[in-house]
């Protein structure tokens, strides 16, 4: 059985980012399929283009979220980010102090809407993610697994 590394959850979180026309109601429809399934949205943030959007999300249920995009049409992918714990945002700078001073580039950057506990968490799209957590990490701060945002 693999161990837990201080700087690298064995669980990660999991981004989907889901391809959809950019049109009145499709982001509705999108959350309104998770929520009818009992699937909540932790963080979201979009990006559209003129035909197109992006929808970038943190679920709390991967496994169902998946099935539900599979079985209802929406295109995805997904990959892993790093998502760190803040108490407030005053936290934020020292946040990307700890990256910068690691060397790390960041690729984008957005909060989450909610987490259990109430305490506030930001996801990273980054180059490096176990660098990232470790630079993080020894810096004091809790860099959090899919199980840490899961009900």
């Amino acid at each position: 059985m693999a161990q837990e590394t201080k700087s690298r959850p064995l669980d990660p979180v999991i981004q989907f980012s889901v391809f959809t026309e950019n049109r009145v109601g499709r982001l509705h429809d999108l959350t309104g399929l998770l929520k009818r399934n009992n699937v909540h949205v932790m963080a979201i943030t979009i990006l559209d283009t003129t035909d197109s959007a992006i929808v970038r999300l943190v679920v709390d249920d991967p496994d169902k979220a998946r099935e539900l995009f599979i079985n209802n049409d929406f295109a995805y992918s997904e990959c892993n980010i790093v998502v760190v714990e803040i108490i407030d945002e005053s936290e934020l700078n020292h946040v990307l102090s700890a990256l910068l001073e690691a060397e790390i580039n960041i690729h984008y950057i957005y909060s989450f809407i909610k987490r259990p506990q109430f305490k506030g968490g930001i996801a990273m799209s980054v180059e490096d993610q176990e660098v990232a957590s470790q630079a993080l990490n020894n810096r004091g701060f809790k860099v959090l697994s899919q199980s840490d945002i899961s009900r």
